[in-house]
């Protein structure tokens, strides 16, 4: 499943079920969510339940919460967003590090268990499709989506086409090295741009540059009372951002070297605090960028549909019967 095209006008759906409606799922580590999205990509209805340790029970909590949700709407077909390693026809779970599921046959055991449709797709990709079909992306054609949160997830569309790779794990932009020899990642390797750029990396950099700034910062904070202290004018918070900017801007800069997009994306949860970073990432990126000054530079901005875009954009591609 190489190619996902909807419409040739940019964005909206026109394809098969397009008047229907459908779920799309959110499937995270803690939470499990599940919507009713109709075909303007509005949320009808909703459901969650907290996501099971085992992959018998995940699959019951889906089937309930499809049964529950179909009781009061007509749906046509079922979307599922996960973070985790897919197969290039998005069919089978192969790993995924928050859930139960490995090397699974996913989208076949519940086609047969709701007997309806069933997509997969990885999450970051699906909150790119639902960006692309009604929200930031929409009328783009060569575009990224950076999700940054706890890491970073990433896709890539061209000419309304999810590129995946040959073995449908593309594109891994949260581990471009942005600084070898630097900081361990879970991944292996040493450096990735999500140690430095991430909900995660905010902890770490503060610690590294709290001997050079004065701070009411408790000794080991959040990412959230970081980013809440700089909005308060904290010096270590707002020199935390700083370089967050900084270090987002260097990746930027090396995805827009090698695909030269029209548009960035920043969507995740961390883009909510985009206002404290990103002007630093857009400044830094384009100081970069190989013959900097003299080639357009590709828009940044940040995403519209928030936490839900994940579900809107697996329904939509569930809706066109992918």
């Amino acid at each position: 499943m190489l190619n996902e095209t909807p419409s040739a006008d940019g964005g909206q759906s026109s394809q098969s079920n397009q008047s229907g409606l459908t779920i799309g799922f959110d499937i995270g580590g803690t939470n499990l969510r599940a919507a009713v999205i109709d075909a303007s990509g509005e949320i009808i209805d909703s459901t969650s339940v907290p996501t099971a340790t085992t992959a018998e029970q995940l699959e019951d909590d889906i089937v309930r919460c499809v049964e529950e949700l179909s009781a009061s709407h007509e749906v046509s077909g079922v979307g599922l967003a996960l973070a985790g390693f897919l197969d290039p026809e998005c069919e089978v779970v192969r790993f995924a590090p928050h859930l139960p599921w490995r090397d699974a046959p996913v989208r076949e055991i519940l086609r047969r268990r709701l007997g309806m449709p069933v997509r997969l797709e990885h999450d970051a990709n699906s909150a790119a499709w639902g960006e692309w079909s009604y929200g930031a992306g929409r009328g783009a054609k060569e575009w990224v989506f950076f999700a940054v949160g706890t890491g970073i997830g990433a896709t890539l569309l061209t000419g309304g086409t999810i590129y995946r790779g040959a073995f449908g794990t593309a594109p891994e932009f949260g581990h471009l090295v942005v600084d070898p020899g630097g900081r361990q990642c879970s991944c292996g390797k040493r450096g990735c741009l999500e140690r430095y750029a991430s909900g995660t990396a905010l902890p770490d950099t503060c610690a590294d540059l709290r001997p050079k700034y004065e701070t009411t910062l408790p000794a080991n904070p959040s990412g959230e009372q970081i980013t809440a202290a700089a909005r308060n004018g904290d010096p270590l918070a707002v020199a935390v951002m700083e370089d967050f900017g900084q270090w987002l801007g260097r990746g930027l800069s090396m995805v827009a070297d090698v695909l030269d997009p029209e548009l960035i994306v920043i969507g995740g949860g961390v883009s909510q605090d985009a206002d404290l970073f990103l002007d630093t990432a857009r400044k830094r990126m384009a100081q970069e960028i190989v013959g900097a000054g003299h080639r357009p530079l590709a828009r940044v901005a940040t995403a519209e549909l928030g936490s839900a875009a994940g579900m809107i954009g697996v329904a939509d591609l569930a809706r066109q019967g992918k």
